[in-house]
């Protein structure tokens, strides 16, 4: 589940650094957010929280608020997508983003499950009406979140706002609060992967999380472009 934003320029007083260097930091800071994203999601559901919700969109704000300025904070394979399509990022940051994107994701879900060590752990599986619903849930919302991301983050309309982060963060809050007791309420191929990692997902089915969430991606990224052709 994250954030894109246009804090990525250094400060006006501060020395450019190296190229090389500024991608690393990039690439860096997409692996911790994604990182404490999944961990934070992974830890409160393999010990039973009802808070998963708050917890997931709550690091996920203070993630993007803490990154933004490096990477842009996405966070998100989806995100990551849709970006794309609305030509912020190009196609070697975009590879270099999901690789420490799903990095992130597996290792904080492996760490997690260690971490809790739960005697026994419920896997959600899918079949039949159960995956459909999950489909469409996790298309529809991912699709908000991305298109969230794009319009309070990229707009040239708001510009150096303040409440990106709450805005995409209170979305996936809302979103798995809503729809979490029908597909996990993941929003995210990174946590979807990490969390099949932990046990919590089936493997078997995993592919449809994938699927349309990184259609929902580039479907958010389309329709931003048709609805701000002036925006680019």
């Amino acid at each position: 589940m994250a954030g894109v934003t246009t804090r990525e320029e250094a400060p006006t007083y501060a020395a450019p650094a190296p190229r090389r260097g500024v991608a690393t930091r990039k690439y860096v800071t997409e692996f911790i957010g994604t990182f404490f994203l999944t961990f934070t999601v992974a830890v409160a559901a393999l010990t039973g929280s009802v808070f998963v919700p708050l917890a997931a969109g709550a690091t996920l704000m203070v993630m993007i608020y803490a990154g933004g300025h490096i990477s842009g904070a996405h966070y998100n394979p989806a995100v990551t997508l849709a970006a794309l399509v609305r030509r912020r990022i190009g196609v070697g940051d975009a590879a270099a983003y999901w690789v420490a994107q799903v990095a992130g994701g597996v290792i904080a879900a492996v760490i997690a499950r260690a971490v809790v060590n739960p005697a026994s752990v419920k896997t959600l599986t899918l079949s039949g009406h159960a995956e459909a619903a999950a489909a469409v849930v996790e298309v529809l919302i991912t699709f908000a979140l991305c298109y969230v991301v794009l319009n309070v983050a990229t707009s040239k309309d708001q510009p150096n706002n303040g409440f990106f982060g709450l805005a995409i963060g209170f979305t996936v809050v809302a979103g798995a609060f809503a729809v979490g007791g029908i597909s996990g309420g993941v929003f995210n191929p990174a946590v979807a992967l990490g969390g099949a990692a932990a046990g919590l997902f089936g493997w078997a089915t995993i592919w449809v999380y994938l699927v349309v969430q990184l259609a929902a991606g580039i479907a958010a990224g389309l329709t931003f472009l048709a609805l701000n052709p002036g925006d680019n």
